[in-house]
């Protein structure tokens, strides 16, 4: 009898799997979703109240910070309201109010208008509230902290690529991040935010922006463009790579960056730490590493602060299997080492990386102090440590969805990966001596590494350990 059960479950299993093979074959979808949003639906359509809210750097964020927002195109010139914090609810009637800047955007989801505002005269670690207009509603007050105008302790999160089953997988890495330590004053993205490039991905960053709900409004969102931010064409015989409309629309970050690049490259100072965004995908799609290198040389050489922070997408150092990124090595490594940068903070390998002194013996400049290059991956995306790096990097790991958290105070850097799960896997100090010099100090916990535990994926592939959609 309870073989009989078991032969008849499994037929309704199977007649239930063929209803949803065919399903998935008539939406075009054979190797899983990449979003929660069944095909044909609306879910992120925009709409008369304000949404897709973030906070961002501008050039001084102890006096300055821009926000961004999505309405639809009902309201095609919105405000901001913003007023220093008071214990009493009538943030209203104290309020300065900002003009946006509106710019029309067609997706598969249809016609909205993004709106961004920079706030300007803000004093120093101040605490302000700020709203934001839809068509005939408002935003909820959200609160953000300005930067101190001199070095102060302060921590930010660091996530590599999301890209993928954004909603479903990645949220559960911000929100466990923002829970372990909630007074972060920003978030570092290393790229690849979404999976994107077709240009059908409204529904993807609607999906990014629900996973961090809040907190991208409430802490500065620092993003760097990674090659899924770029639509990726072949013109005349040539792959050529362009920024996708939703980047500069969506971001409107500081316009102090490269000759070229103002959606892509900036620079700003946060309490002591010099932030670099570099746009790796441009210096090897579009030739443009000699350019940034000539914008970074300055940045770096006439740096006042202690801290030096460079984030972007591909890896100086490659970590997964069959990649090399050799010309970022050549323009930009040289750069990093001869400054004295410390933290090198990267993407788009979706695996978890981190060395130091990774040039061969002759080729980094006598008595400098090189910095700690770090991989990691937020999404669900999983690929394989190559045997290179297995060697080369201090540590490394696969199929491990991280976050990262880095505390920085006047004479010291700390640094914590942790696993979604709450297990710490990598940890390292950077600390100033009296006379000044850098050491390092490794506290990464003894485990092993984390090893891919398949041979290859549910679609075949042997250099991955999950393909980042879900079945």
């Amino acid at each position: 009898m309870s073989r009989m059960r078991k032969r008849g479950s499994m037929s309704i299993c199977a007649a239930f799997g063929a209803v949803g093979l065919a399903a998935s074959l008539a939406s075009g979808t054979l190797h899983g979703s990449n979003t929660l949003v069944p095909p044909g639906a609306a879910r992120y359509a925009p709409s008369a109240f304000p949404e897709r809210i973030v906070a961002l750097p501008d050039a001084d964020p102890a006096t300055s910070f821009a926000v961004a927002w999505r309405t639809d195109a009902t309201l095609a010139s919105a405000v901001l309201e913003i007023a220093e914090v008071r214990s009493s609810p009538d943030l209203a009637d104290a309020a300065r109010t900002i003009r946006a800047v509106s710019t029309k955007l067609q997706t598969e989801n249809g016609v909205a208008y993004y709106h961004h505002a920079r706030i300007s005269g803000l004093k120093p670690e101040a605490l302000y509230a700020y709203r934001v207009q839809g068509a005939g509603t408002w935003s909820e007050w959200f609160q953000i902290r300005t930067a101190a105008a001199q070095p102060r302790p302060f921590a930010f999160l660091y996530f590599g690529d999301a890209q993928n089953s954004v909603k479903s997988l990645y949220s559960r890495v911000i929100r466990e991040a923002w829970r372990r330590e909630p007074r972060a004053a920003l978030a570092v993205h290393a790229g690849d935010l979404v999976n994107g490039r077709a240009g059908e991905n409204d529904t993807e960053w609607g999906e990014w922006f629900d996973a961090g709900a809040f907190l991208h409004a409430s802490l500065l969102t620092v993003p760097a463009a990674g090659n899924h931010e770029h639509h990726d064409r072949e013109v005349d015989g040539r792959e050529t790579y362009q920024l996708a409309a939703h980047w500069p629309a969506q971001f409107p970050l500081p316009r102090n960056g490269a000759s070229g690049l103002p959606h892509t490259t900036y620079s700003f100072d946060y309490q002591g730490v010099r932030f670099i965004v570099l746009d790796s995908t441009s210096a090897l799609k579009s030739g443009s590493a000699a350019t940034q290198a000539a914008w970074l040389e300055p940045l770096l050489e006439h740096n006042p602060h202690r801290w030096t922070v460079v984030v972007f997408h591909h890896p100086v150092f490659s970590a997964s299997l069959d990649r090399d990124n050799s010309h970022l090595r050549e323009h930009w490594a040289p750069l990093f080492e001869r400054y004295g940068v410390d933290l090198v903070l990267q993407g788009h390998d979706h695996v978890y990386a981190r060395g130091q002194g990774l040039f061969a013996a002759g080729t980094r400049d006598r008595g400098t102090k090189p910095p700690v290059y770090v991989v990691s991956v937020a999404g669900p995306k999983q690929y394989r440590v190559s045997e290179e790096a297995q060697s080369a990097m201090a540590r490394h790991g696969e199929n491990t969805q991280l976050y990262q958290i880095v505390r920085i105070d006047d004479e010291r850097l700390r640094y914590e990966s942790w696993t979604v799960a709450g297990e710490l896997y990598d940890a390292f100090d950077i600390e100033i001596a009296p006379e000044g010099a850098k050491r390092f100090v490794d506290r990464a916990p003894s485990t092993a590494s984390r090893r891919c535990p398949h041979l290859q994926t549910r679609s075949g592939r042997t250099d991955r350990c999950w393909d980042g959609t879900e079945w």
